[in-house]
């Protein structure tokens, strides 16, 4: 183990390097969406809390309360996968960490830099599962905000 290393074996370490912090510059744009759809919900949230508040009609409160309720749960979701996401970008980085550790100490630590990697795309995939499901929920809340209307719009007409 000799800890001296050469101009020539330290840019062979860089190359190696290279791959994985393409994916943590991937992940971190990932990571500005979804804290960025985070906001805009919480954003939503308190909007729909504040109007569901100064509502009278029954009807109509329930139509925002179930409007909260996936609120509530998109920002659960895209918290879960803003933390895998975040977990993923850690594991990137103790993976190249541990790629100029062994580089430089000349350690045999192929399996924990092949577990490392595979470790942080599983959990980056969990993260893009987890962003689907938000979207789909997203969805969901469209076609709600377009009944409170549609009802918002009946009961006037009948009044």
């Amino acid at each position: 183990m000799n800890p001296i290393i050469t101009a020539t074996d330290l840019a062979m370490i860089i190359q190696l390097s290279v791959a994985p912090v393409f994916l943590l510059a991937g992940i971190a744009g990932f990571l500005n969406v979804m804290s960025g759809r985070l906001g805009r919900i919480v954003d939503r949230a308190r909007v729909v809390e504040h109007r569901e508040a100064r509502l009278s009609d029954a009807s109509q409160q329930a139509a925002y309360h179930r409007e909260l309720v996936v609120l509530w749960r998109r920002i659960n979701i895209i918290n879960w996968a803003i933390g895998f996401c975040t977990a993923s970008g850690l594991l990137v980085c103790t993976l190249i960490v541990s790629l100029f550790v062994g580089g430089f100490w000349r350690l045999n630590i192929g399996g924990l830099i092949v577990g490392l990697f595979v470790f942080a795309l599983v959990v980056l995939i969990m993260a893009l599962l987890l962003f689907l499901k938000e979207v789909q929920l997203a969805k969901r809340v469209l076609r709600m905000g377009r009944e409170v209307i549609v009802e918002t719009s009946n009961s006037a007409e009948h009044s």
